[in-house]
């Protein structure tokens, strides 16, 4: 019905709105789907870093826990995109407080698999893959207010 008011008032919903508005409003979801999808991609990616590591002691066991320690770091990331959106996550992402966590994140990702891969150096992915999670870490709580300040506090007077 809203198809054939437009087309007789002389206006083409498609012609009004731009190519991206058109896939925002194609794509959007209600909040109990993105709830779901959330917890399926948040789910799916413990469970990859979890089988990760259940298959390091097989014979290719390294090349294994490198892919789905990173697809399961990758996928638990990526859920927070149906909570907010993937652009709104992206700018949040790479907001000056998390900027050096999330080039770290992203860096540690790439830096295990060519580790793993392409250099075959097996004590260099364990390394990578441990500073992905101080770096995941990192960046989680930076959601948490005042937790960034609380840990610095936390190690500051472990050190002392």
């Amino acid at each position: 019905m809203d198809k054939l008011r437009s087309v007789l008032s002389g206006r083409e919903q498609n012609e009004e709105q731009g190519l991206t508005a058109q896939v925002l409003d194609a794509s959007t979801l209600s909040y109990s789907t993105r709830l779901k999808w959330f917890v399926i991609c948040f789910a799916s990616g413990i469970l990859c870093s979890i089988l990760g590591t259940a298959l390091l002691f097989l014979p290719k066991g390294m090349h294994l826990f490198a892919v789905f320690y990173t697809l399961g770091n990758v996928a638990a990331l990526s859920s927070t995109c149906f909570l907010m959106g993937p652009l709104k996550q992206l700018k949040r992402m790479f907001e000056p407080t998390r900027l050096l966590a999330t080039c770290v994140m992203l860096l540690c990702f790439i830096l295990t698999l060519c580790a793993v891969f392409w250099w075959d150096k097996k004590g260099l992915a364990i390394i990578f893959c441990i500073l992905q999670f101080l770096a995941m870490t990192w960046y989680s709580i930076s959601y948490i207010p005042f937790a960034r300040d609380a840990v610095l506090k936390c190690f500051t007077t472990c050190l002392n």
